[in-house]
């Protein structure tokens, strides 16, 4: 399914008083959730409103019915997945505090795998620097630091799927 901005158009009022216009906007997000619409832009009357959701919602992924889910699989009953993200969750905070995956998709250091990693243990990051890519249906999305820290572990291999909230870095 395509994500596009849409734009409605929104029924001419007489000049709408503060509480309408919010009451406007609250219905307008709302048609926004309910059909997973990501930006909207409307203009009215001289007013112009554009709305974006900071991160759409997840899409609904099914498992053949022979394979496992990883997630609602028993630790211990043939799951290694199980036991071990939560652990490793736990164990990364310990440490330090984590950056967590911004989206579900596959993990990648760098451009290609020959190619140097964008961030590495040591490495002190600023607002702009790219973190990693992560792929999700065929669109590499770069995932900036947004803030200055240094990066003190890599929890992710490089290739390896990951999830939305998911730790991948130990940060500081």
């Amino acid at each position: 399914m395509s994500k596009r901005p849409v734009k409605k158009p929104v029924a001419k009022s007489p000049a709408p008083q503060g509480d309408t216009r919010l009451s406007q906007l609250q219905n307008l997000i709302d048609l926004m959730v309910e059909k997973d619409i990501v930006e909207v832009e409307v203009e009215e009357q001289g007013t112009r409103w554009k709305v974006r959701r900071r991160e759409p919602q997840q899409q609904m992924m099914f498992a053949a019915p022979s394979m496992a889910m990883p997630s609602l699989a028993a630790p211990g009953v043939g799951n290694p997945y199980a036991a071990s993200a939560p652990v490793a969750a736990v164990a990364a905070e310990a440490k330090g505090e984590v950056f967590k995956s911004p989206m579900l998709g596959t993990f990648y250091r760098g451009t290609s795998p020959e190619a140097e990693a964008f961030a590495k243990p040591g490495d002190r990051v600023t607002v702009e620097t790219t973190l990693c890519i992560i792929e999700a249906m065929k669109v590499m999305n770069e995932i900036k630091a947004e803030r200055e820290f240094e990066i003190l572990e890599v929890l992710v291999k490089n290739g390896d799927p990951i999830e939305y909230g998911q730790p991948l870095f130990v940060i500081r």
